[in-house]
């Protein structure tokens, strides 16, 4: 399991290259400046961890999520992905998977039954458009989505991470009042849930 994300090793690769010249100096510092790989870094960083959370936003309510414990574990860190188990009281079926690309970060959503076989409604999500900043990623609806869940195609889900404090994971529908939001306090940390359903 890494905890190294691409944009923390090369700035501390670069910590000596502002007095050199070169194309690969200049190419490092301004990857090492990159709103994603800054943001990358801040996920990495937790892996490993889990952290309690709780829904601000719910419209329309959704009952599943009342009374419940929830917890996010930011379980696996691969070169290239990280996946982050979403757990509802007992249930352990959801997992987000965020993966690094060649023209920028995607959001899958990676649903399971107990047994550990997939859910028929399962690896919609998303990808990011322009770089983003570095505390927030917004994941814009892709076409698989769009065939998967015809409603979803206006989709927007939003993670957004201030470091020691909060992490945040919002769904804004395009076109309709459909807004969903849960708040995780990074200040304290808790112990590791059981692996999700299939992990």
């Amino acid at each position: 399991m890494s905890k190294f994300g691409p944009g923390l090793l090369l700035t501390a690769l670069c910590a000596g290259c502002l007095a050199d010249d070169s194309p690969e100096s200049a190419q490092a510092l301004r990857d090492a400046a990159d709103p994603q790989l800054l943001f990358w870094d801040a996920l990495n960083e937790l892996c490993g961890r889990a952290y309690a959370g709780s829904v601000t936003a719910s419209v329309p309510p959704d009952e599943s999520f009342e009374g419940q414990a929830i917890v996010m574990h930011v379980r696996e860190c691969e070169t290239g992905m990280i996946r982050i188990p979403f757990h509802i009281g007992e249930n352990r079926s959801r997992t987000w998977v965020i993966t690094s690309t060649a023209v920028g970060l995607s959001l899958e959503h990676d649903h399971r039954h107990a047994d550990g076989t997939e859910d028929e409604v399962t690896r919609y999500g998303g990808d990011t458009q322009g770089r983003g900043e570095a505390t927030v990623q917004r994941f814009h609806a892709d076409d698989y989505t769009a065939e998967l869940v015809p409603a979803a195609a206006e989709n927007v889900w939003t993670i957004e991470i201030e470091p020691g404090t909060v992490l945040s994971y919002e769904l804004r529908r395009g076109g309709s009042d459909r807004h969903f939001r849960v708040e995780f306090d990074l200040g304290r940390e808790i112990s590791a849930p059981p692996p999700p359903w299939g992990g």
